[in-house]
């Protein structure tokens, strides 16, 4: 049995970087421009969502009715608003980029599954590949405007992984966000959860960690051995 996987695929905002913040200060500064203000309950339930999802969570927090045009209107202002912050420099999660550099250097095929859409997902992709001049960090990149269904739906993994050409039982997935984990989880990957805003329940395939920190290619091994030894025999 291998103890190194097909694969690994890393979420962006929350896992890798800092940038989930960027979601918060958005959509508190969204609530108060409609005149309230967005409880942290709300707010801890949006992180890893869609926009879709969070814009229905924020306006059942708020008590308000937009219509599908204004919905569309404040998704815009939202990320508008993300897309200037991300602009600002690139702040890493503890962890994070020793390990995609370890696991770029063990040769191990990469994807970034983020639901963040292309046009702001690529502001930080642009600056994390300035970090790994010469080798790219990732394969493959997945935005949340090109797959069929977002997180918690399996589908973006499971478009990854078809990309990549490898199986999901042999691939670990880094998730900070309870929709990122249950989605890796649906697709058939380990996943190592390493929460950021938003505590996860324990699961069977998951591995739950306070920080990427110390964490390497071996370690990622020994959780796909971990889960494989853990499976019901047939």
């Amino acid at each position: 049995m291998s103890a190194s996987p097909a694969a690994v695929l890393f979420d962006m905002d929350g896992t890798l970087v800092e940038s989930e913040q960027h979601w918060g200060e958005a959509l508190f500064g969204l609530a108060r421009r409609l005149g309230g203000e967005l409880s942290e309950a709300a707010r801890e339930a949006t992180v890893g969502t869609s926009m879709a999802a969070s814009m229905q969570i924020l306006q059942a927090d708020l008590g308000v009715e937009r219509s599908p045009e204004d919905t569309r209107a404040d998704i815009a202002w939202v990320e508008d608003t993300v897309a200037g912050l991300l602009a600002t420099e690139l702040q890493w999660r503890p962890g994070a980029r020793e390990l995609v550099a370890g696991v770029r250097a063990a040769a191990l095929p990469t994807a970034l599954v983020t639901t963040t859409p292309r046009r702001l997902a690529d502001l930080v992709i642009a600056q994390v590949e300035r970090a790994f001049p010469g080798v790219p960090p990732f394969d493959l990149t997945v935005c949340g405007d090109e797959v069929p269904a977002r997180k918690p739906d399996p589908a973006p993994y499971l478009q990854a992984t078809a990309a990549l050409g490898v199986d999901p039982a042999d691939c670990v997935v880094v998730e900070d966000s309870a929709a990122g984990v249950a989605a890796g989880l649906a697709a058939g990957c380990a996943v190592l959860g390493v929460p950021s805003l938003q505590p996860l329940e324990p699961a069977p395939g998951l591995v739950l960690r306070d920080t990427l920190a110390g964490i390497g290619v071996a370690d990622l091994g020994r959780l796909l051995l971990d889960r494989r030894a853990a499976a019901p025999r047939a």
